[in-house]
């Protein structure tokens, strides 16, 4: 800006001083601003920070480590840590899902109970084990069941399309991954066959574990074939779902029930053990065994309850009808967690199983992030000269999971827990025996995503017979292994022992 003045003589003059006095003023101005609104940044910053805080700090059933985890996130980055947590931080499933929920639990309470509790038919030591299940979704053990292993990939799929086959009622099936391979062809030829002969086929597969086959020809094959079919927990847009339910939640369950006669519990997703998905990872090692008895209706439940949450179809009373009683079978117990119940129930069955071992304890997990009390656990088992041992694979999916376990072998060694890797493939068999006698067998890994995210099924029981079974399986696993000793974590490098343990550390938000 130039000031120009008129002289007696009629002519301009320039005056460069009030120029000057201008521009620093406007200069100074501008830095003002500027500093102002770096103050109001800090200042707003500041009091998000403080409120995500305190809001970490008030979340109920939220163990020290996590909190302290969290608050350190957003302490260092303010920015990222808050988004992080908007997304990732609390366990939202949404509104109308939680109604749903109350609404079928509020059925299920009212109703009388037609399975008798197996309380008599459980040793005195074993029935803490049972009554912390109970906890978990009121399941009362059931006697008068049986139970077969499954031998491998190929029985499994066989005889689960074979009972299909010779279902007359209803079909139930619900899984985490369901590939459009020939494992999964045939489920979905064997429910198109049920559904054209007039049998009730309802399936549910996660929106993101089975999202290939959900967008196929093939699920709109089944679908015009009559088979009622839903997508669990759908993605659709991340950024606006993210406002309303936590995005990572899946159903990681995998349930088959049939006519009220048959169920399946394990670790096996509908897919063949090459698992296109990931075939460097390959062959898949899972377990699955095929349950008949009382505890087809629990099963039926879980699947019901997952059913109603996602489709307001009230379709309960379906499970009571009869289902077939055994004099010779043993007690048996649905354990079906997820973000509907306490994150501690999962870790409070697993450590209640560690701590009742007395003879032997053996275990087979694909993902090891314990939470501190569990981790205790299955070191004071090893220390009370209980023989402990767990199976991990050699190489899993996720590096940083795979990390983040390896951070605890040192601890375990040194308590004296036998550590094996197996080497035939991924093992994905999740499976704990105690003392030959009781066993747990599901879904569920032994993470914090396990624990707190996922829906999950297990079934535990008791039964010499089954899992001495289950044993063995473990056996074989064993002998498909190597054995970690002290010797070999004490030489991994400075680098590798730093990177384990910095994402163990983090293990309560991953």
């Amino acid at each position: 800006h130039v000031e120009i003045l008129m002289t007696n003589r009629n002519r301009f003059e320039f005056q460069p001083g009030i120029v000057d006095s201008r521009l620093q003023y406007r200069k100074r101005l501008s830095a003002m601003n500027a500093t102002t609104i770096t103050t109001l940044s800090v200042v707003l910053e500041f009091i998000l920070q403080l409120v995500f805080i305190i809001r970490v700090l008030l979340r109920p059933y939220r163990e020290p480590a996590s909190r302290i985890a969290w608050i350190a996130v957003i302490a260092a980055v303010p920015v990222v840590g808050i988004v992080l947590y908007i997304w990732l931080g609390e366990t939202n499933i949404g509104r109308k899902r939680v109604m749903r929920r109350n609404a079928a639990l509020a059925r299920y309470t009212e109703k009388p109970r037609i399975d008798e509790p197996a309380w008599d038919s459980i040793p005195e030591e074993y029935r803490h084990l049972f009554r912390t299940g109970q906890t978990v979704n009121g399941f009362d053990p059931v006697a008068g069941n049986r139970g077969a292993l499954m031998a491998d990939a190929a029985a499994t799929i066989s005889s689960m399309v074979a009972d299909m086959d010779a279902a007359a009622d209803h079909i139930h099936l619900e899984f985490y991954i369901w590939l459009a391979d020939n494992s999964g062809l045939e489920v979905v030829e064997a429910l198109i066959r049920a559904a054209g002969r007039g049998v009730t086929c309802r399936a549910m597969a996660d929106s993101l574990g089975s999202r290939a086959l959900i967008r196929s020809g093939h699920w709109k094959k089944m679908k015009e074939s009559g088979v009622h079919l839903v997508e669990t927990l759908p993605v659709r847009n991340p950024l606006i779902s993210a406002l309303y339910r936590r995005m990572d939640l899946r159903n990681h369950r995998k349930i088959l029930v049939i006519d009220n006669r048959i169920t399946y519990c394990g670790s096996r997703n509908c897919a063949d053990p090459e698992f296109r998905v990931k075939p460097k990872f390959a062959p898949w090692i899972d377990a699955m065994i095929r349950f008949e008895g009382p505890i087809v209706r629990q099963n039926q439940y879980l699947f019901m309850s997952d059913w109603i949450l996602e489709t307001e179809d009230d379709i309960l009373d379906i499970a009571d009808s009869p289902i077939p009683f055994f004099d010779d079978g043993f007690p048996c117990q649905v354990i079906g967690t997820g973000p509907f119940v306490r994150n501690s129930a999962m870790p409070e069955v697993f450590e209640s199983l560690m701590y009742t071992a007395r003879r032997e304890l053996v275990i087979s997990t694909p993902y090891y992030v314990p939470d501190e009390p569990m981790q205790t656990a299955l070191c004071a088992c090893a220390r009370r000269g209980v023989r402990t041992v767990i199976i991990f694979p050699a190489r899993i999916d996720s590096r940083v999971m795979g990390a983040a376990c390896h951070s605890y072998y040192s601890e375990l060694l040194d308590a004296g827990v036998t550590i094996y890797e197996y080497v035939g493939g991924l093992l994905h068999t999740k499976s704990l025996t105690i003392d030959g006698e009781v066993t747990l067998i599901g879904s569920a890994n032994m993470d914090r995503r396990s624990f707190e995210l996922n829906y999950e099924n297990n079934i535990l029981f008791r039964s010499p017979s089954l899992t001495s079974d289950v044993r063995e399986r473990q056996q074989q696993y064993i002998m498909d292994s190597r054995r970690v000793d002290a010797g070999d974590v004490a030489e991994w490098p400075l680098y590798r022992r730093l990177w384990n343990n910095t994402l163990a550390m983090l293990g309560p938000i991953l």
